[in-house]
């Protein structure tokens, strides 16, 4: 199932359930199902809480129960917003593709580089991307993103699809001037609104191989990223079990697996993001992600 949060012109911040063209209201769902059967979920209950208290399951036979019982709003009515904004951790995978290692003329990294980006950038669909003053060298990294379900500490590798909820978008966008001068790459990776994430959340069940599926961005219309995730060097139970020796993996953590080649710093000539610009992710079986620069 694709789970989304979503405002309409009376609610805000809705959580809700996306199936093609429409997208139902969970607290309707609720409402519905309890007028002839019980749950002790609550009407009001967040996705992000969702995936915390593993309520998945109970959600499905909710909307199973009820879904032709309630209106359904039209995908294009409502507005997207960030799926959740409180994620315990935003963890990134830097060069983590052999076609964007060839472009940087690097050599592959033997294990996993990380770093973070802070929550407080993270935005949803259609929010613009505001380019910071500091900053003339913002570019744009198309990226897989990861939500785990379930905590998990020293997760072997044949068990960590166990801990993923689903499959999502993230926009590693990248102050490149500012990332470079600092040497490490936090500050420069976690200005306000770096993060576009959404617009929803792919249930694990959905995605038959994660290490399959086409990742595309367009500046403009025009593809700059075009590659697939079969192209990683560290796969998601290796990257997942690898981190894990080193931190608690808890429900709501983000996982960016890392973008592959056709950034715009690497690009001959150089393109940045900048006023006017639209930038748009597709990612095969995930979704679409669009928001404009400011």
């Amino acid at each position: 199932m694709k789970y989304v949060t979503f405002s309409t012109e009376t609610d805000r911040d809705v959580f809700g359930i996306l199936e093609e063209e429409s997208v139902y209201s969970v607290k309707q769902l609720i409402e519905q199902y309890q007028k002839t059967e019980e749950t002790l979920l609550p009407e009001n209950i967040t996705l992000l809480e969702m995936i915390k208290q593993d309520q998945e399951e109970q959600i499905k036979s909710i909307y199973n129960h009820s879904k032709d019982a309630i209106p359904a709003f039209k995908k294009e009515d409502v507005k997207f917003e960030v799926p959740f904004k409180e994620p315990g951790k935003i963890v990134c995978v830097g060069n983590n593709y052999m076609d964007h290692c060839i472009e940087q003329n690097v050599e592959p990294p033997k294990k996993p580089m990380i770093f973070s980006k802070w929550a407080s950038c993270l935005i949803g669909d259609s929010e613009p991307i505001s380019l910071p003053s500091e900053s003339e060298q913002v570019d744009y990294e198309a990226e897989l993103a990861v939500v785990i379900g379930k905590k998990g500490k020293n997760i072997p590798k044949d068990q960590v699809f166990e801990h993923i909820f689903g499959y999502s978008i993230l926009n590693d966008v990248s102050a490149r001037d500012v990332q470079f001068a600092d040497v490490q790459w936090v500050r420069g990776k976690s200005f306000d609104t770096f993060a576009p994430f959404g617009p929803s959340i792919v249930s694990k069940d959905e995605i038959e191989n994660p290490h399959d599926l086409d990742i595309k961005l367009f500046l403009n219309g025009e593809a700059l990223q075009d590659s697939n995730t079969k192209h990683l060097i560290f796969d998601i139970p290796y990257m997942i079990s690898y981190l894990s020796r080193s931190f608690t993996f808890e429900p709501g953590d983000i996982i960016a697996t890392g973008t592959p080649h056709g950034v715009g710093v690497f690009r001959n000539p150089q393109v940045f993001l900048k006023k006017g610009d639209m930038c748009t992710i597709e990612i095969e079986s995930v979704g679409t992600l669009k928001n404009p620069i400011e």
